[in-house]
């Protein structure tokens, strides 16, 4: 079993001056040959990888932190540290460091290399009259690296910092106004030498109160701040759950306070400053992975936490307490790196965060919502399988739907602010869990089971989209479409402005599969219906309405083009204040035409398919059949019993097609459905409506099959067989010739589920 004592973390300081993980293993320190010296080495606990390979440099400047941390330069931008589980294993390495540096360890020497001829900084006696002298020192190292580690030494040696604050206790007894400005310059450049060592002394609980109070004094300001009035009395610690650890609760305490003193206290940087305070963002750092690592191994102290939250006994007040603290712990966990943030949210889901948080969520206190939903925000980001996962299985032991996502949903809804900051970001919560992009390929707890995007997405429209659509359906209910018609027009008009929107939005997908649903649906009619039962009147309305049409128009969506041309276009014609309708007709008209050019280039066989319905086109294909030359006719057109006839008996088998074909579509009149004229408005829409420009329209290839065995009127299997038979003759030249005992055969073919449609269609 490996020494804990050596079990260490290696971070690395990243471009953004922020620590990343490289992971946990052992550290040892041993004569590497390749190196040509002592080396610190460190080895992955988990296969024995080499993390670390690092020589002791003796011009290394090398600094012991917090007792458990050992931090190093090896290049210009490359800091490294380790961070040691136990003090005694900082303790033995940095002896390791120490002794190959040729230095005392008791002493903790981690300043540059120096000439050992050059002494240190004298430091004037601390005393109310060297006051400025100190000042006009501490102020003047700091362009100097070298000074200001021969600074920082002195100051550590000799105590100096805590009769520094002495002095600032007399001074403020004493009203000393000249001498707090010095103390301010003295501490606030001090904090500028970025030594940790100093950091321990200066934010110990003896210390640090004394040190806010230095930088109250700042010599620019006509009044002193009030810092240490808002840190004991406003900014008031509440321990949701009584925390035992006193290494903990310290912790927590000066954590809050440095991080004060780094983000409110002291002044934004210069350009020349900003490098000075590296080493105070790492001391922040380090204490809040300390904190969450603490707490995290606490589970005592979280269960009881997950307890009272979700407790009904628990009153608002704590309630709001300790959805509080779990924000801060979130916040805290994003100093984390991936692996110790998969583990930290792992536990949250495992203790029961999602069902505290469904509780939470739904509670009409409005604080409490916010930072629920920024609880929410931090395990989506996570993982949205994670959340997936729970609700899903939520809903397998519910027989209601009342889940996580619906309360999300309703909150998303509902809120109450005026600038919809909530719903905003509940929506953007809600579409990240929705995204079938975003849906990972494994789970987060069984990385062999696939999860299915299908199934998710099934969930959610069985159980979650009639919460989501609520207000969309309530808005263009009958009754308040009614009453909303009765107000703005004397005129029916059955179409809502948030059923308006919805069809906008969904057309600007340009997804033919919602386009095929709304040209199936006739979804187009009562928006034309409000077009023009709005005549002449310029609102809003007809803005809109205008507007989708002439999206549909720039982004050339044939499908809709052509859908509303031919069933629509006799009665928008009329409509010249703009110029969007007779554009989509001019669309309409040249995609026409280049179909006609692509089919005109298609040889006659392929042309001539059974499946053509269009009379002009049938004329020109009889045509075209007598005027080919009869080699050619044997091959493409006339079945194989016809190669022997003599051509002779051609004109007898034309004028017996004739004859047949007169008969059968004089029959054919009584049994095809009517077709509904577009002239008038408005429209009672059928999909064999013949096209509004005079032309058959793409829905006339409905006609056969509407004219099936067990269609209205009570026609017979002979009537219907023989109107699939003249459909079949219209539409095609093979087997123009109709005999008597080929009748079967054309039924056949014609229900083959092998036929094609024709070219043009």
């Amino acid at each position: 079993m490996s020494d804990t004592r050596r079990r260490v973390k290696v971070y690395t300081l990243n471009e953004d001056r922020q620590w990343d993980d490289r992971g946990t293993g052992h550290v040892s320190s041993t004569y590497v040959e390749r190196l040509k010296g002592m080396s610190l080495l460190v080895r992955a606990e988990a296969d024995g990888s080499l993390l670390l390979e690092s020589k002791i440099n003796p011009n290394t400047a090398y600094q012991k932190q917090q007792d458990t941390l050992i931090v190093w330069s090896e290049a210009e931008n490359y800091d490294l540290a380790l961070s040691f589980q136990e003090k005694a294993g900082c303790d033995e390495i940095w002896e390791k460091i120490c002794q190959v540096q040729g230095k005392d360890p008791s002493v903790e020497e981690h300043i540059e290399e120096m000439p050992e001829t050059s002494p240190l900084i004298d430091l004037p006696s601390c005393e109310l009259n060297k006051l400025e002298e100190i000042a006009d020192l501490v102020t003047s190292v700091l362009s100097s690296p070298i000074r200001r580690e021969k600074l920082a030494l002195a100051l550590e040696n000799e105590g100096y910092i805590k009769k520094l604050l002495q002095l600032f206790q007399v001074c403020e007894n004493l009203e000393n106004t000249e001498g707090l400005h010095h103390l301010y310059e003295i501490i606030r450049g001090i904090l500028f030498l970025n030594k940790a060592t100093l950091f321990e002394v200066m934010f110990s609980d003896e210390c640090i109160m004394d040190v806010v109070g230095c930088l109250e004094y700042d010599p620019s300001l006509a009044q002193p701040k009030r810092h240490r009035e808002f840190l004991t009395k406003t900014a008031k610690f509440k321990e949701v759950i009584p925390i035992t650890d006193s290494e903990l609760r310290q912790k927590i305490h000066q954590t809050y306070r440095v991080q004060y003193i780094q983000d409110i206290i002291l002044p934004t940087p210069s350009v020349f400053e900003e490098n000075f305070l590296s080493t105070l963002t790492s001391f922040i750092f380090f204490n809040k992975v300390e904190i969450v690592s603490m707490l995290q191994e606490d589970e005592k102290f979280l269960s009881e936490v997950f307890a009272q939250l979700t407790d009904e006994a628990t009153d608002d007040d704590k309630r709001c307490e300790l959805v509080n603290f779990f924000k801060e712990f979130c916040a805290f966990s994003q100093t984390l790196q991936p692996q110790n943030r998969d583990a930290f949210f792992k536990t949250l889901a495992k203790l029961g965060i999602l069902p505290a948080l469904e509780i939470v969520m739904g509670m009409d206190d409005l604080q409490v919502r916010s930072a629920a939903t920024d609880i929410f925000s931090y395990l989506v980001e996570f993982s949205p399988s994670m959340v997936r996962e729970f609700v899903m299985q939520e809903a397998q032991q519910s027989d209601d739907d009342i889940l996580l996502i619906n309360v999300v949903i309703e909150q998303m809804i509902c809120d109450t602010d005026p600038e919809l900051g909530g719903a905003v970001q509940l929506m953007g919560l809600l579409r990240t869990l929705i995204d079938p992009e975003n849906m990972l390929a494994t789970t987060l707890y069984c990385l062999s089971k696939i999860e299915k995007k299908s199934e998710f997405l099934n969930f959610f429209y069985n159980h979650c989209m009639h919460v989501l659509t609520a207000p969309l359906l309530a808005n263009t209910s009958e009754d308040k479409c009614e009453k909303d018609a009765v107000v703005g027009s004397t005129k029916s008009n059955t179409i809502c402005p948030g059923a308006l929107r919805f069809m906008r939005r969904i057309i600007g997908l340009k997804d033919e599969f919602y386009n095929r649903y709304i040209t199936k649906g006739n979804l187009f009619e009562p928006v034309i219906n409000a077009l023009l039962d709005n005549g002449t009147r310029y609102n809003l309305l007809n803005s809109a309405v205008i507007e989708l049409f002439e999206f549909i128009r720039v982004e050339d969506i044939k499908s809709l083009i052509a859908h509303i041309v031919e069933n629509f276009y006799n009665a928008l014609e009329s409509i010249e204040y703009v110029q969007t309708f007779k554009g989509l007709k001019t669309k309409y008209e040249q995609e026409k035409d280049r179909q006609n050019q692509k089919l005109n280039s298609v040889p006659s066989i392929l042309r001539s398919n059974r499946f053509r319905r269009d009379a002009r086109a049938l004329e020109e294909d009889e045509e075209m059949w007598f005027n080919e030359d009869e080699e050619e006719e044997g091959e493409a057109v006339v079945p194989p019993v016809e190669k022997s006839k003599p051509e002779d008996d051609f004109p007898d088998s034309y004028e017996k097609f004739m004859e047949t074909k007169k008969a059968k579509e004089s029959e054919d009149k009584e049994n095809l459905p009517k077709r509904t004229s577009a002239g008038g408005f408005k429209f009672t829409f059928s999909h064999s409506a013949s096209a509004a420009n005079g032309a058959n329209s793409t829905n006339s290839k409905s006609v056969a099959a509407q004219t099936s065995p067990a269609s209205s009127n009570g026609s017979s299997s002979k009537n219907a067989t023989l109107t699939t038979a003249v459909t079949a003759t219209k539409g095609s030249l093979v087997g123009l010739v109709d005999y008597p005992d080929d009748e079967d055969d054309d039924e056949e073919e014609e229900t083959s589920p092998r036929k094609r449609p024709r070219l043009g269609s």
